[in-house]
């Protein structure tokens, strides 16, 4: 089998794609031939070794997957061989084969396709938790999605107009705006061509948001913070902007509001159950047409250094997906 190894922290155009031993499952553990993997831009921090996550080199990226078990290991009861399922893993997903414990994976939902099974779980699971769990968004609030055309940006928007909340999407196109409103989102704001305490100031009339989902960081988190609702609460989900921004904490006093981190990889690992009851709601959501990835490229294994760099430079908007065996 084929698999994108990292044999050195680098960035994606170091990884390279060779032929690797097939894989045979050990104790508790399914062998998964691999039809789509999701790309997420914690992939590109890994390779780096700017992750929190850090594997032992060399290794196989990418985290989330979809595919058919093809071998089961000794002690394993809760899947057979020809099952469809997806699986949270890691590290291993850029590959044609992963062997992954069997208490790491769920049954694709009957009429589900690989590309979409391969999309859900990390950026839906963030945003599910985030706003969900953390932010605990309810029917009439309003939320300011940053950075709302990537994957866990359109993620919360869907997820925001499923609680019956009133979101406002802030990106920094108007095509990536036009993305937003196609998944739900009642307001735009473009952040390249407008100032954004005055659109957040005009769009909530004079409010603010009750909650606001940040997976960007950089120089729009001090004016988003400082437009935010009394008793708002600021979801810290990442920093593609690459830069880790540093917030004067008396805006937290003056508006009675929180500062909550969204860490939804160790939430999964401590919390399982409820990680599980979570996916539940989600794949429920997604039978009834209110969620639906936004898949905007599909990629060969060979291409995956470009998937990364695609998503590296913010040119991509949802998901996008490796396809190992095209």
């Amino acid at each position: 089998m084929k698999a994108v190894l990292c044999k050195a922290w680098g960035l994606p155009d170091t990884l390279v794609v060779e032929e690797c031993p097939d894989l045979s499952p050990a104790l508790g553990q399914v062998v998964i031939d691999v039809k789509a993997a999701g790309v997420n831009f914690p992939d590109v921090l890994i390779i780096q070794n700017k992750y929190q996550f850090k594997p032992e080199l060399p290794f196989t990226p990418g985290s989330e997957l979809s595919g058919i078990v093809t071998a089961v290991g000794e002690g394993v009861s809760n899947v057979k061989i020809g099952d469809k399922v997806i699986a949270f893993i890691g590290n291993g997903a850029f590959a044609q084969q992963v062997a992954v414990p069997a208490n790491a994976i769920m049954p694709m939902p009957p009429g589900m396709d690989f590309d979409t099974a391969a999309a859900i779980t990390l950026t839906y699971g963030t945003s599910h938790h985030a706003v969900v769990d953390r932010a605990g968004l309810k029917a009439g609030e309003t939320m300011l999605v940053l950075g709302a055309a990537g994957g866990v940006g359109l993620a919360a928007i869907e997820i925001g107009k499923a609680l019956g909340a009133r979101v406002i999407a802030a990106a920094s196109s108007d095509e990536k705006l036009d993305i937003c409103k196609q998944h739900g989102a009642d307001l735009t704001i473009n952040y390249s061509t407008e100032d954004l305490r005055e659109a957040i100031k005009k769009a909530t009339d004079g409010k603010g948001p009750d909650v606001i989902y940040d997976p960007v960081g950089g120089v729009y988190a001090e004016p988003a913070f400082r437009s935010i609702a009394w008793r708002g609460r600021y979801l810290v989900i990442g920093f593609a902007n690459g830069e880790i921004p540093k917030l004067p904490l008396n805006l937290t006093l003056l508006k009675g509001a929180s500062l909550v981190g969204v860490f939804w990889g160790e939430f999964a690992k401590r919390e399982p159950k409820a990680n599980l009851a979570a996916m539940r709601e989600l794949i429920g959501w997604l039978a009834e047409g209110k969620i639906k990835p936004h898949i905007s490229g599909r990629y060969a294994l060979e291409d995956t250094a470009k998937a990364l760099n695609d998503i590296a430079a913010r040119k991509v908007t949802g998901k996008v997906v490796i396809q190992p065996g095209k």
